[in-house]
């Protein structure tokens, strides 16, 4: 999954950077307001974690534009201003969550999780497909009870297909969610390691990612 960081102070900013990427997702990372409000507004994120406090423009402001242009990014606010005025302030000009530092890494990792399974409609941890089951919670993967062993980029393609279940998923979607901004991946990167998941998947009866010629990817159980 995508995610977009509006940070100004510069050492947050690249461990908020560091912490998602090991956790798996695609990290954007910006400093300035005016800069992470283009990002914001002209990519599709998951999240988009977002500091109150910026040069340029003010994260209240970044989030009115986004709503006021209909994107509909989940959006956590991460900031020092605790007070309950504004985080009403915060929640009513359309953010879907509110973080105050200091804060533990570990719960704002599970609010991000939390933030990506409510963009697709999904409340439980655990997608189940078929026998295969997607932890997202513990980034762990199983078919009929055996475990399943994926690297980091491979988990994030299975776990992006699988909240999409039953959809089809262009090549373009797939990039754009599993990529980061800076990614000098090459073009035939997506198709790769859909090779390398049907190969760890696939039972040799059932298969689970299916192909639709010109149009992308649809992961679901074999009929």
């Amino acid at each position: 999954m995508r995610v977009l960081v509006i940070e100004d102070y510069k050492p947050l900013r690249e461990s908020l950077k560091q912490a998602l990427s090991e956790e798996g997702f695609a990290v954007d990372a910006s400093g300035d307001g005016t800069e992470g409000l283009w990002y914001a507004t002209s990519n599709p994120y998951d999240v988009v974690i977002l500091d109150l406090m910026l040069p340029g423009i003010g994260g209240l402001e970044i989030l009115q534009q986004m709503r006021a242009k209909e994107v509909g990014t989940n959006v956590l606010i991460l900031t020092a201003r605790d007070a309950v005025a504004d985080r009403v302030q915060g929640l009513d000009a359309g953010a879907d969550d509110y973080l105050v530092k200091p804060f533990s890494m570990d719960e704002l990792m599970s609010r991000v999780r939390a933030l990506v399974r409510r963009s697709y409609g999904r409340k439980d941890p655990v997608i189940r497909i078929g026998d295969v089951e997607v932890d997202t919670a513990n980034r762990s993967v199983r078919r009929d009870g055996q475990h399943i062993d994926l690297t980091a980029r491979e988990y994030a393609l299975l776990e992006y297909l699988a909240m999409r279940e039953g959809e089809v998923v262009s090549r373009t979607e797939i990039w754009e969610h599993v990529y980061d901004f800076h990614s000098d991946a090459t073009s035939n990167v997506v198709d790769v390691y859909i090779g390398y998941l049907r190969k760890k998947l696939d039972d040799g009866k059932h298969k689970l990612i299916h192909t639709r010629r010109g149009q992308g990817y649809v992961l679901r159980e074999d009929a």
